[in-house]
């Protein structure tokens, strides 16, 4: 009992710290770009009211402990038929999806037939509801038993206790000025916001205050617990728990303390937490997952481009990050040259070349390059020449531990510590 209530005390106390760093969603329109509230206001996320139903249902599930008791045979038995439920979701789903709107759906054959699908798939949901909290227990025990070993713990378990949720995500309205690529504010959005919907809110945005916008989705989000996308592909789950579990732990220091005082800073953050979440996530799969070590990890959105094969090129093949590299190089020339005009012109024109190379992204304008330049963690990536995702990339390679790059980069509050590091290293 005094192991619970002490682990219940360890929760809370990650909570209340990591709330304490959360801005608060009081609206005081400070300078014209918060008049975009004006606009989004109908359709913001809940934060504080996620939080408290998703920590509440943490806490009542921690206090059985269950996946210490079972044996990693046992735990991997829970992983798989989590899975196998969540995929005959994904498959009822697009059956129902289908009977709805194929031709003759008014049939009373094909009533009684969607009548039964509807039915197995609320039992089906019914089981993948249950799997689904027992399979988040086991995956946080496994990342809590990893980053244990890999020397994170602190006060004998990861502080902040790593605790996620699977769940829709909120979708993020990105602004970025015209004539230079930087994110200026990010507002969540509720996550079943339809695609017309974005657009509308889009031009609205950039009609009332001249802002370039993008609303993107996101793969997690920092909150405790962490929000994590709903995913079939376990190495890309065990990567964005890891990544965001990185986030809170450097909600504490003092480069996650600063993540929001400079766009140099928020790349510095996002670079980190994108290196630890894929260094951690093949720790735990060597661990617990042996025979996925040697599974090539496939990103199913690239920048949020969603991938439908094109024709076969028999010349060169169409390489996705190296051309939006030379976009963002392109796009930054014109616009220190002052022709705002000419670079949407450009980005508009090569968003096309994408698509028909088989990468379907809906626009490509300055938010997009000032969301997707922060993840910096591939030397070819929407950050272009911003030399700081290569400086931590090279701060990385010094160290031969993860806790040791990770320990002394969360000292550093601003971007000029860590170039005056690398020169005297």
């Amino acid at each position: 009992m005094v192991r619970i209530l002490k682990k219940i005390g360890l929760f809370s106390a990650a909570v209340a710290l990591v709330l304490c760093t959360v801005t608060t969603s009081v609206w005081a329109p400070a300078d014209p770009i918060d008049s975009a509230r004006l606009i989004t206001r109908p359709y913001e996320f809940d934060y504080a009211g996620w939080t408290m139903q998703a920590f509440l249902q943490k806490i009542s599930i921690a206090s059985a402990n269950l996946p210490a008791s079972l044996k990693v045979s046992q735990q991997r038995k829970v992983i798989d038929a989590y899975f196998r439920y969540l995929a005959e979701d994904n498959r009822l789903d697009n059956e129902i999806s289908t009977l709805i709107s194929a031709p003759g759906g008014e049939q009373k054959e094909d009533q009684k037939k969607l009548a039964l699908v509807q039915a197995a798939h609320q039992r089906n949901r019914w089981y993948l509801s249950r799997y689904r909290k027992l399979a988040e227990s086991v995956i946080q025990f496994q990342v809590s038993q990893t980053v244990d070993q890999m020397g994170f713990a602190e006060i004998m378990q990861p502080f902040p206790p790593i605790l996620f949720q699977t769940t829709d995500l909120p979708k993020q309205l990105i602004l970025s000025p015209r004539n230079v690529i930087r994110q200026e504010k990010s507002i969540s959005l509720i996550p079943d916001m339809p695609i017309p919907a974005m657009v509308e809110m889009e031009e609205n945005v950039e009609n009332l205050i001249d802002y370039s916008a993008l609303v993107v989705p996101v793969g997690g989000v920092g909150t405790y617990p962490t929000m994590v996308l709903n995913t079939a592909r376990l190495p890309y789950l065990l990567e964005t728990v890891s990544h965001e579990w990185i986030h809170n732990y450097l909600v504490f220091r003092p480069l996650g303390i600063r993540y929001s005082a400079s766009p140099a800073l928020r790349t510095m953050n996002e670079t980190t937490a994108s290196i630890a979440g894929k260094e951690i996530s093949q720790a735990v799969l060597e661990r617990y997952y042996p025979d996925l070590v040697q599974e090539k990890s496939i990103e199913t959105e690239t920048f949020q481009a969603s991938f439908q094969p094109a024709l076969e090129n028999e010349t060169q093949p169409f390489d996705f990050r190296k051309e939006m590299y030379t976009v963002r190089i392109r796009v930054e020339e014109l616009l220190e040259e002052e022709k705002i005009e000419a670079a949407e012109k450009f980005m508009d024109e090569k968003r096309l070349v994408f698509w028909e190379n088989g990468y379907q992204i809906r626009k490509i304008n300055q938010a997009y390059f000032a969301f997707h330049g922060a993840y910096a963690d591939t030397p070819y990536s929407a950050a272009g020449d911003d030399p700081v995702g290569d400086d931590v990339r090279n701060l990385r390679v010094r160290y031969v531990n993860l806790i040791d790059f990770v320990d002394k980069i969360s000292t550093m509050s601003n971007y000029g510590q860590l170039k005056t590091f690398l020169s005297t290293f």
